[in-house]
């Protein structure tokens, strides 16, 4: 008989569930009378990918109590996430549109989450400790949501024990507003226990732009260290994009100590990149969780990441 492996600890994820609108394969969304639509968002496509690992996961947010906003609570009920602590409020969906990308260039999304229901909620309506209690881990990203909010689960987590982890891949918008706009990013990247964030990630939030240099990988994983005294492992993927469908992606974590790659994989006829990195981050959290050796940890979140461009939409 094989050995489960050990699942013990709840893994929260908090963050926006957003409504993805999709137009098919080469049409422009104003050419497409009926596009695709499904939910799903960094934090939520993390949840469910490791639900269907076996792990317990929780989601933490609000949305809209409305059709949208009970269809994407069903959404990850279905798939296993435990959705009590996301509550239901008066606003609206968040929003994110895809124009697929074609041989002369890439995807392009447009974002539309001002004024959501998760956008306008106070902080103050999430109890932290009851929602952290029995937790494992707090999954948390960057890339929209209210700063507090974020703040305040990050710093309840950090005080009850509860390991963080923060994907900062999403960190450029919040930056490229400014120092004020990167310090809310930088305060919760030095609250990780893991981060998922790339050298040109953390050229911005460090307000460092020689980091985003390929050649200067080395001294961005090192400058990482320095500012983060809490982070244990940092890990991103490297992608090499061939054309709009042929991709070759690798992986690599750093420890204070050491550096590990997961080897590499060549796509050919990629379906869908969005929701590759979440499939990424899932993949380290449970090596990390069931005990796995640093490499084998990257060898199998790089697999998921590979696997999931496949695959077209969310995970949720």
């Amino acid at each position: 008989m094989s050995a489960r492996p050990d699942m013990a600890g709840r893994i929260v994820c908090f963050g926006e569930i957003l409504l993805r609108v999709a137009a098919p394969p080469g049409r422009m969304l104003p050419q497409t009378p009926a596009p695709d639509a499904c939910t799903g968002s960094a934090e939520a496509n993390v949840a469910v990918a490791l639900a269907l690992l076996g792990h317990r996961t929780a989601m933490v947010s609000v949305l809209p109590d409305n059709a949208l906003g009970r269809a994407a609570l069903d959404s990850l009920r279905a798939h296993g996430v435990d959705t009590a602590g996301i509550r239901l409020a008066p606003g609206r969906m968040g929003l994110y549109f895809i124009t697929p990308g074609a041989p002369m260039g890439p995807s392009a999304i447009i974002y539309d989450r001002a004024g959501s229901a998760y956008a306008l909620a106070d902080p103050g309506v999430y109890d932290w400790p009851a929602l952290l209690d029995g937790a494992a881990w707090l999954h948390v990203a960057a890339g929209g949501g209210p700063a507090d909010a974020v703040l305040a689960a990050l710093r309840t987590a950090r005080a009850a024990g509860v390991r963080v982890a923060f994907d900062g891949t999403a960190a450029a918008p919040g930056a490229e507003r400014g120092r004020d706009g990167a310090l809310p990013l930088l305060e919760a990247m030095r609250m990780a226990d893991v981060l998922f964030a790339g050298p040109s990630d953390i050229a911005l939030v460090l307000d460092r732009p020689e980091l985003a240099d390929p050649a200067c990988e080395g001294e961005a994983t090192q400058a990482a260290f320095a500012a983060f005294p809490r982070l244990d492992l940092l890990a991103w993927t490297r992608r090499t994009q061939h054309s709009v469908d042929e991709h070759e992606l690798a992986a690599v974590l750093h420890t204070r100590t050491a550096s590990v790659t997961g080897g590499s994989y060549r796509l050919s006829g990629v379906v869908d990149r969005i929701g590759t990195g979440d499939a990424f981050a899932a993949g380290v959290l449970h090596g990390l969780q069931t005990g796995m050796a640093p490499a084998d940890v990257a060898g199998f979140a790089l697999a998921a990441a590979a696997m999931k461009h496949a695959i077209a939409g969310a995970c949720a």
